[in-house]
C-alpha cells in the first residue's frame, strides 16, 4: 500500500513550468499522442489494402495522408488540455480562420469529394471515349481535383470533378460493343429483297461487323421519292467509328454495282393547260 501511495504522491507532483500540471497529466498526453500515432498507422495501412485497387497511386498516397494526419490532429486535440493548453481561444481564432477558408476552399473541397467517389465508383476510366456536356472526348487523366480530356479535334479540356460527377456522362466504348445505323433509300422499281440481300453479304464479309447481336436491316418507310431502307449494325466500340465511316461508302458503291440506284429527292409537277379565250 506504501508503494501505491508513493507512486500516486508523485503522478500528483505539479510541475510548475507547465502550468501547474501533474506528472499524470503528462504521462496521459504522451500516451494518448501515441495511442494516435498507432492508431493513424493502422488506419493508413488498412485504407492502402482497400482502395490500392480502386484510387491511382498518387491520389492515394494523398488519401493516406489525409486519415494519418487527421487522426494525429485529432489525437492532439484531445491531449492538449492535459498539459495546460486551453483551446477555446485557439477554437475561437480556428472558426474565424475556418469560415474564411471554408468560403475560399468550398469548390476545392467539392472537387476533392467529388473526384474520390469517381475514383471509387469508376464510371469512367483513362482512355474512354466520353460525352460530359458539352465535351466530349478521350479521358487522358483523372486527378484529385479534375478530369482531362482530350477532345475529338486535339484539345486538351480539364473539367472540374465536380462538374463531372454531377453530370450525366455518356461512356461510348464502356460496353464491348457499339452499334450504328444507316438510312438509305432506293428506287421504288428496284428490288428491295435483292438490295437487302445484296447489303446482308457485304456485311457478313467484314471481319469487325459482328454476328452477334446480328446486323438488323429492313424497310422502313415508303417515302416520297424512295423505299427507305434501315441499316443497324454492331462493331467493337474501339473501331466503331473506322468501321462506320468505311461501310457506308462500300454500301453505296456494291448498291450502284448491282444496279440499284439511290435516288436523289424528285418532285412532280403537273402543268394545267391553258387555253388561249
Amino acid at each position: 500500500m506504501n508503494i501505491i501511495a508513493t507512486i500516486g504522491e508523485i503522478l500528483s507532483q505539479k510541475i510548475e513550468y507547465l502550468g501547474g500540471r501533474s506528472i499524470a497529466d503528462i504521462i496521459i498526453f504522451f500516451v494518448i499522442i501515441f495511442v494516435s500515432f498507432i492508431i493513424a498507422k493502422i488506419v493508413r495501412v488498412n485504407v492502402r489494402r482497400s482502395f490500392k485497387e480502386k484510387i491511382p497511386g498518387t491520389t492515394l498516397i494523398a488519401v493516406e495522408k489525409i486519415f494519418y494526419y487527421g487522426i494525429i490532429f485529432i489525437g492532439l486535440v484531445i491531449a492538449l488540455p492535459y498539459i495546460g493548453v486551453k483551446l477555446s481561444g485557439l477554437l475561437v481564432a480556428g472558426g474565424i480562420l475556418g469560415i474564411v477558408i471554408g468560403f475560399a476552399s468550398q469548390t476545392v473541397v467539392s472537387n476533392f469529394i467529388s473526384g474520390l467517389f469517381l475514383l471509387i465508383e469508376k464510371p469512367i476510366k483513362i482512355g474512354d471515349g466520353i460525352s460530359i456536356g458539352d465535351v466530349s472526348g478521350v479521358v487522358k487523366d483523372i486527378r484529385i481535383l479534375s478530369t482531362t480530356i482530350r477532345t475529338w479535334d486535339g484539345i486538351y479540356v480539364r473539367v472540374p470533378n465536380e462538374k463531372v460527377f454531377n453530370s450525366s456522362i455518356q461512356n461510348f466504348v464502356a460496353h464491348a460493343a457499339r452499334r450504328f445505323e444507316y438510312k438509305i433509300g432506293i428506287a421504288y422499281k428496284d428490288d428491295a429483297d435483292k438490295a437487302i440481300k445484296i447489303i446482308e453479304n457485304l456485311l457478313e464479309e467484314h471481319p469487325l461487323i459482328l454476328k452477334e447481336p446480328a446486323p438488323q436491316i429492313f424497310v422502313e418507310e415508303l417515302g416520297e421519292s424512295s423505299v427507305n431502307l434501315t441499316i443497324k449494325i454492331w462493331a467493337p466500340s474501339a473501331h466503331w467509328y473506322s468501321v462506320k465511316t468505311e461501310m457506308l461508302w462500300k454500301i453505296k458503291v456494291a448498291l450502284e454495282k448491282e444496279g440499284i440506284e439511290i435516288p436523289f429527292p424528285q418532285r412532280v409537277i403537273w402543268m394545267a393547260d391553258k387555253k388561249a379565250s
